[in-house]
């Protein structure tokens, strides 16, 4: 099969890629950002370290650094940064082996979306941000 024309919109399609990837991460990152109380106390109550300055780098990661990959602003580094980072949200906040039930089945399902994000990421950081991006101006 051929995708000669999924090629001839290689950018567009990378343009969409990024857009689609990084919109969980910014609406859920402004979220935080506008609850900032509300979201340290959710990092102390998973028994983080420094709940406070846990809040600041998920706000940083997810709302600064979403915005960062969607706007084509140092790509390739952030979009490995971002792989890391979700890798270690799931490792952490989706550990559905220890649960039970339902809280199980959520986690899990979290974990693995979260690790199909990791892909995704990987692919973007190899491909780069195409040309309708800030690092091709």
């Amino acid at each position: 099969m051929r995708y000669t024309l999924l090629e001839s919109r290689r950018n567009e399609v990378l343009l969409l890629a990024r857009l689609l990837l990084m919109v969980l991460f910014v609406l859920f990152g402004w979220s935080k950002l506008t609850d900032f109380a509300g979201t340290t106390a959710y990092m102390a109550s998973e028994g983080l370290p420094l709940p406070a300055l846990a809040a600041v780098v998920v706000i940083a990661m997810e709302f600064v650094v979403g915005l960062a990959i969607m706007l084509g602003v140092c790509t390739r580094p952030l979009a490995l940064l971002m792989a890391l980072y979700t890798l270690g949200t799931a490792l952490v906040g989706h550990h559905f082996w220890t649960m039970v039930g339902a809280e199980r089945a959520a986690n899990m399902i979290n974990f693995y979306k979260n690790l199909s994000i990791v892909g995704g990421l990987l692919l973007l950081c190899l491909t780069g941000p195409g040309k309708y991006s800030l690092d091709r101006r």
